[in-house]
């Protein structure tokens, strides 16, 4: 019985000795609890990261970069687009054409002139619209300013350019005068586009059968008779894509611009003592077909010729014949020289200020105060022309270095009504009007050209009428002296002339002959109106 008890009893007995006892229990829960809250730091500050990494997501503006991330996905879509922005534009087409040639895309290209984005008219269009006179604003309007160009609202500006604009201000005997003048300019173009001074005889036989016309100029002159030509068109309201005479303007701009070195930006060549008249009238006519047209091609052309004006101007004065300057200065080339400098500012061209200053003191240094004179190369001396009497040809009777003197410092900015020396200037002018006289007395193109500029710049001052009185005697001697008949018809003869008789010749008369009545349009008032 004893054996078989034990035996029952010894499973139990087993299973009871491999129980923990209650101590253990107890000891084995502690060191687990105090293991846990060793590890309970290092839990909460993981917690804390969490919770910190989670508020910064939250702060992300996740809107905004998505859309950035669409932005730089548009960019990179349109960016193989305007790579052709950055390609060298194609090699000027201009340089490939024959000189016959009458359509010149170079020229054309991309012209954004204001007349004719503001009307949105054709070549064709009808020019007696009145809305000329400000879409082709040269010079920014008001005419209150006493500084051009400084400022808002400088005090000059082109005027109505073209026939008929401004009804009852140039006349039909103007208008019917200046259009001959224009027939006669156009058929005597030569056909690479230029004029051509002692051979332009050679297009004779276009406007009507007769005689070849007579007076040849000197063949040294081409680029500055070129120029003249075109600025009587230009005067005229052509540009080289608009206008009537269009081709005639493209064609010449065309010639003159391939006459340009391309390492000095001379217009010609240097040769006699006189082709820095031609470089500036040169390019007085290249920056106003820029000025309409905004060509990039002609931009350097014209940017190139003002910056040998530039370097050809003495220190601290003046122009005259020579590049490198060698010191000296005279009154009639600084004159073309500020118009072709005040023509490129105009135009968006780099310009040198200190010009300006130097062509000023020049101007205050060779004008006599006491007399109003204005000298030549020297204080109230007469001009080169009046002061050679051995000279064969025939001789300068007005006041052209006067009228260089009062035209110049209008353009600079000055006023009669604050600078007495220009009321001095005008007084002299007045004494001496134009006149046509077949015994050579008084026949001088160059001297009307300024002295017409110059009076319409004073209208009436101080009760006296100088503009009304100049144009009347201009109207006689210019209007009347026209030629009328055979290949001369349009033209002027030169004969009598102070500088067309030998230097200019008949191109040089009659572009001149046109720009004196384009007075009515090619500039409105620089100071206001009187």
């Amino acid at each position: 019985m004893i054996d078989q008890k034990r035996l029952q009893q010894a499973p139990v007995l087993e299973v009871v000795t491999s129980l923990p006892n209650t101590w253990e229990e107890q000891q084995s829960f502690h060191e687990h609890l105090y293991e846990w809250m060793g590890r309970a730091p290092w839990i909460a500050l993981s917690i804390a990261a969490h919770l910190l990494v989670a508020l910064v997501l939250m702060a992300i503006p996740w809107e905004l970069i998505a859309e950035d991330r669409e932005k730089a996905v548009l960019i990179a879509d349109i960016a193989p687009e305007s790579e052709a922005e950055f390609l060298e534009p194609p090699p000027p087409v201009i340089e490939e054409l024959e000189p016959v040639v009458v359509e010149d895309p170079v020229l054309q290209h991309e012209e954004v002139s204001q007349d004719q984005t503001d009307l949105g008219q054709s070549d064709t269009a009808d020019t007696n619209q009145s809305d000329w006179n400000s879409s082709d604003s040269f010079f920014e309007a008001s005419g209150t300013n006493d500084v051009i160009g400084i400022g808002a609202g400088a005090g000059a500006k082109f005027g109505p350019r073209g026939l008929g604009r401004g009804p009852g201000k140039a006349g039909t005997g103007v208008e019917s005068t200046v259009r001959d003048g224009l027939l006669w300019l156009q058929a005597h173009q030569s056909a690479d586009g230029s004029w051509d001074g002692d051979g332009f005889m050679g297009q004779c036989g276009t406007i009507a059968a007769g005689n070849l016309c007579s007076g040849p100029g000197e063949a040294l002159h081409d680029v500055g008779l070129t120029g003249l030509a075109l600025l009587a068109f230009l005067g005229d309201g052509n540009t080289t894509s608009r206008g009537p005479y269009k081709e005639v303007v493209a064609r010449g701009i065309r010639w003159l611009k391939l006459q340009q070195d391309p390492d000095t930006g001379l217009l010609g060549d240097k040769i006699g003592h006189a082709y820095l008249y031609n470089h500036a009238i040169a390019t007085l006519a290249i920056c106003e077909a820029y000025y309409f047209s905004r060509s990039p091609l002609l931009k350097r052309c014209a940017q190139d010729a003002v910056n040998l004006i530039t370097t050809a101007r003495v220190p601290y004065g003046a122009w005259r014949y020579h590049f490198p300057p060698e010191g000296d200065s005279d009154t009639s080339i600084t004159g073309w020289m500020v118009f072709a400098l005040k023509a490129a500012e105009e135009a968006g061209l780099s310009v040198d200020p200190d010009a300006y200053t130097g062509a000023l003191a020049w101007l205050d240094e060779v004008s006599d105060p006491s007399t109003g004179r204005a000298g030549y190369t020297e204080r109230g001396g007469l001009s080169s022309r009046i002061a050679n009497v051995n000279d064969q040809w025939p001789r300068e009777t007005g006041e052209a270095m006067t009228a260089v003197a009062l035209l110049t410092r209008f353009f600079l900015g000055q006023d009669p009504a604050r600078e007495p020396i220009m009321e001095k200037h005008a007084l002299l002018l007045r004494a001496k009007q134009p006149q046509w006289d077949a015994a050579g007395r008084g026949i001088d193109f160059y001297y009307w050209y300024y002295g017409i500029y110059a009076m319409f710049q004073m209208g009436t001052f101080h009760g006296v009428k100088y503009w009304d009185e100049w144009q009347a005697a201009m109207k006689v001697a210019v209007l009347q002296s026209q030629s009328k008949n055979g290949d001369e018809k349009g033209s002027w003869d030169p004969a009598l002339d102070a500088w067309g008789s030998r230097h200019g010749g008949r191109v040089y008369t009659t572009a001149m002959g046109v720009l004196c009545l384009e007075v009515y349009f090619r500039y409105s008032r620089l100071v206001g109106s009187r």
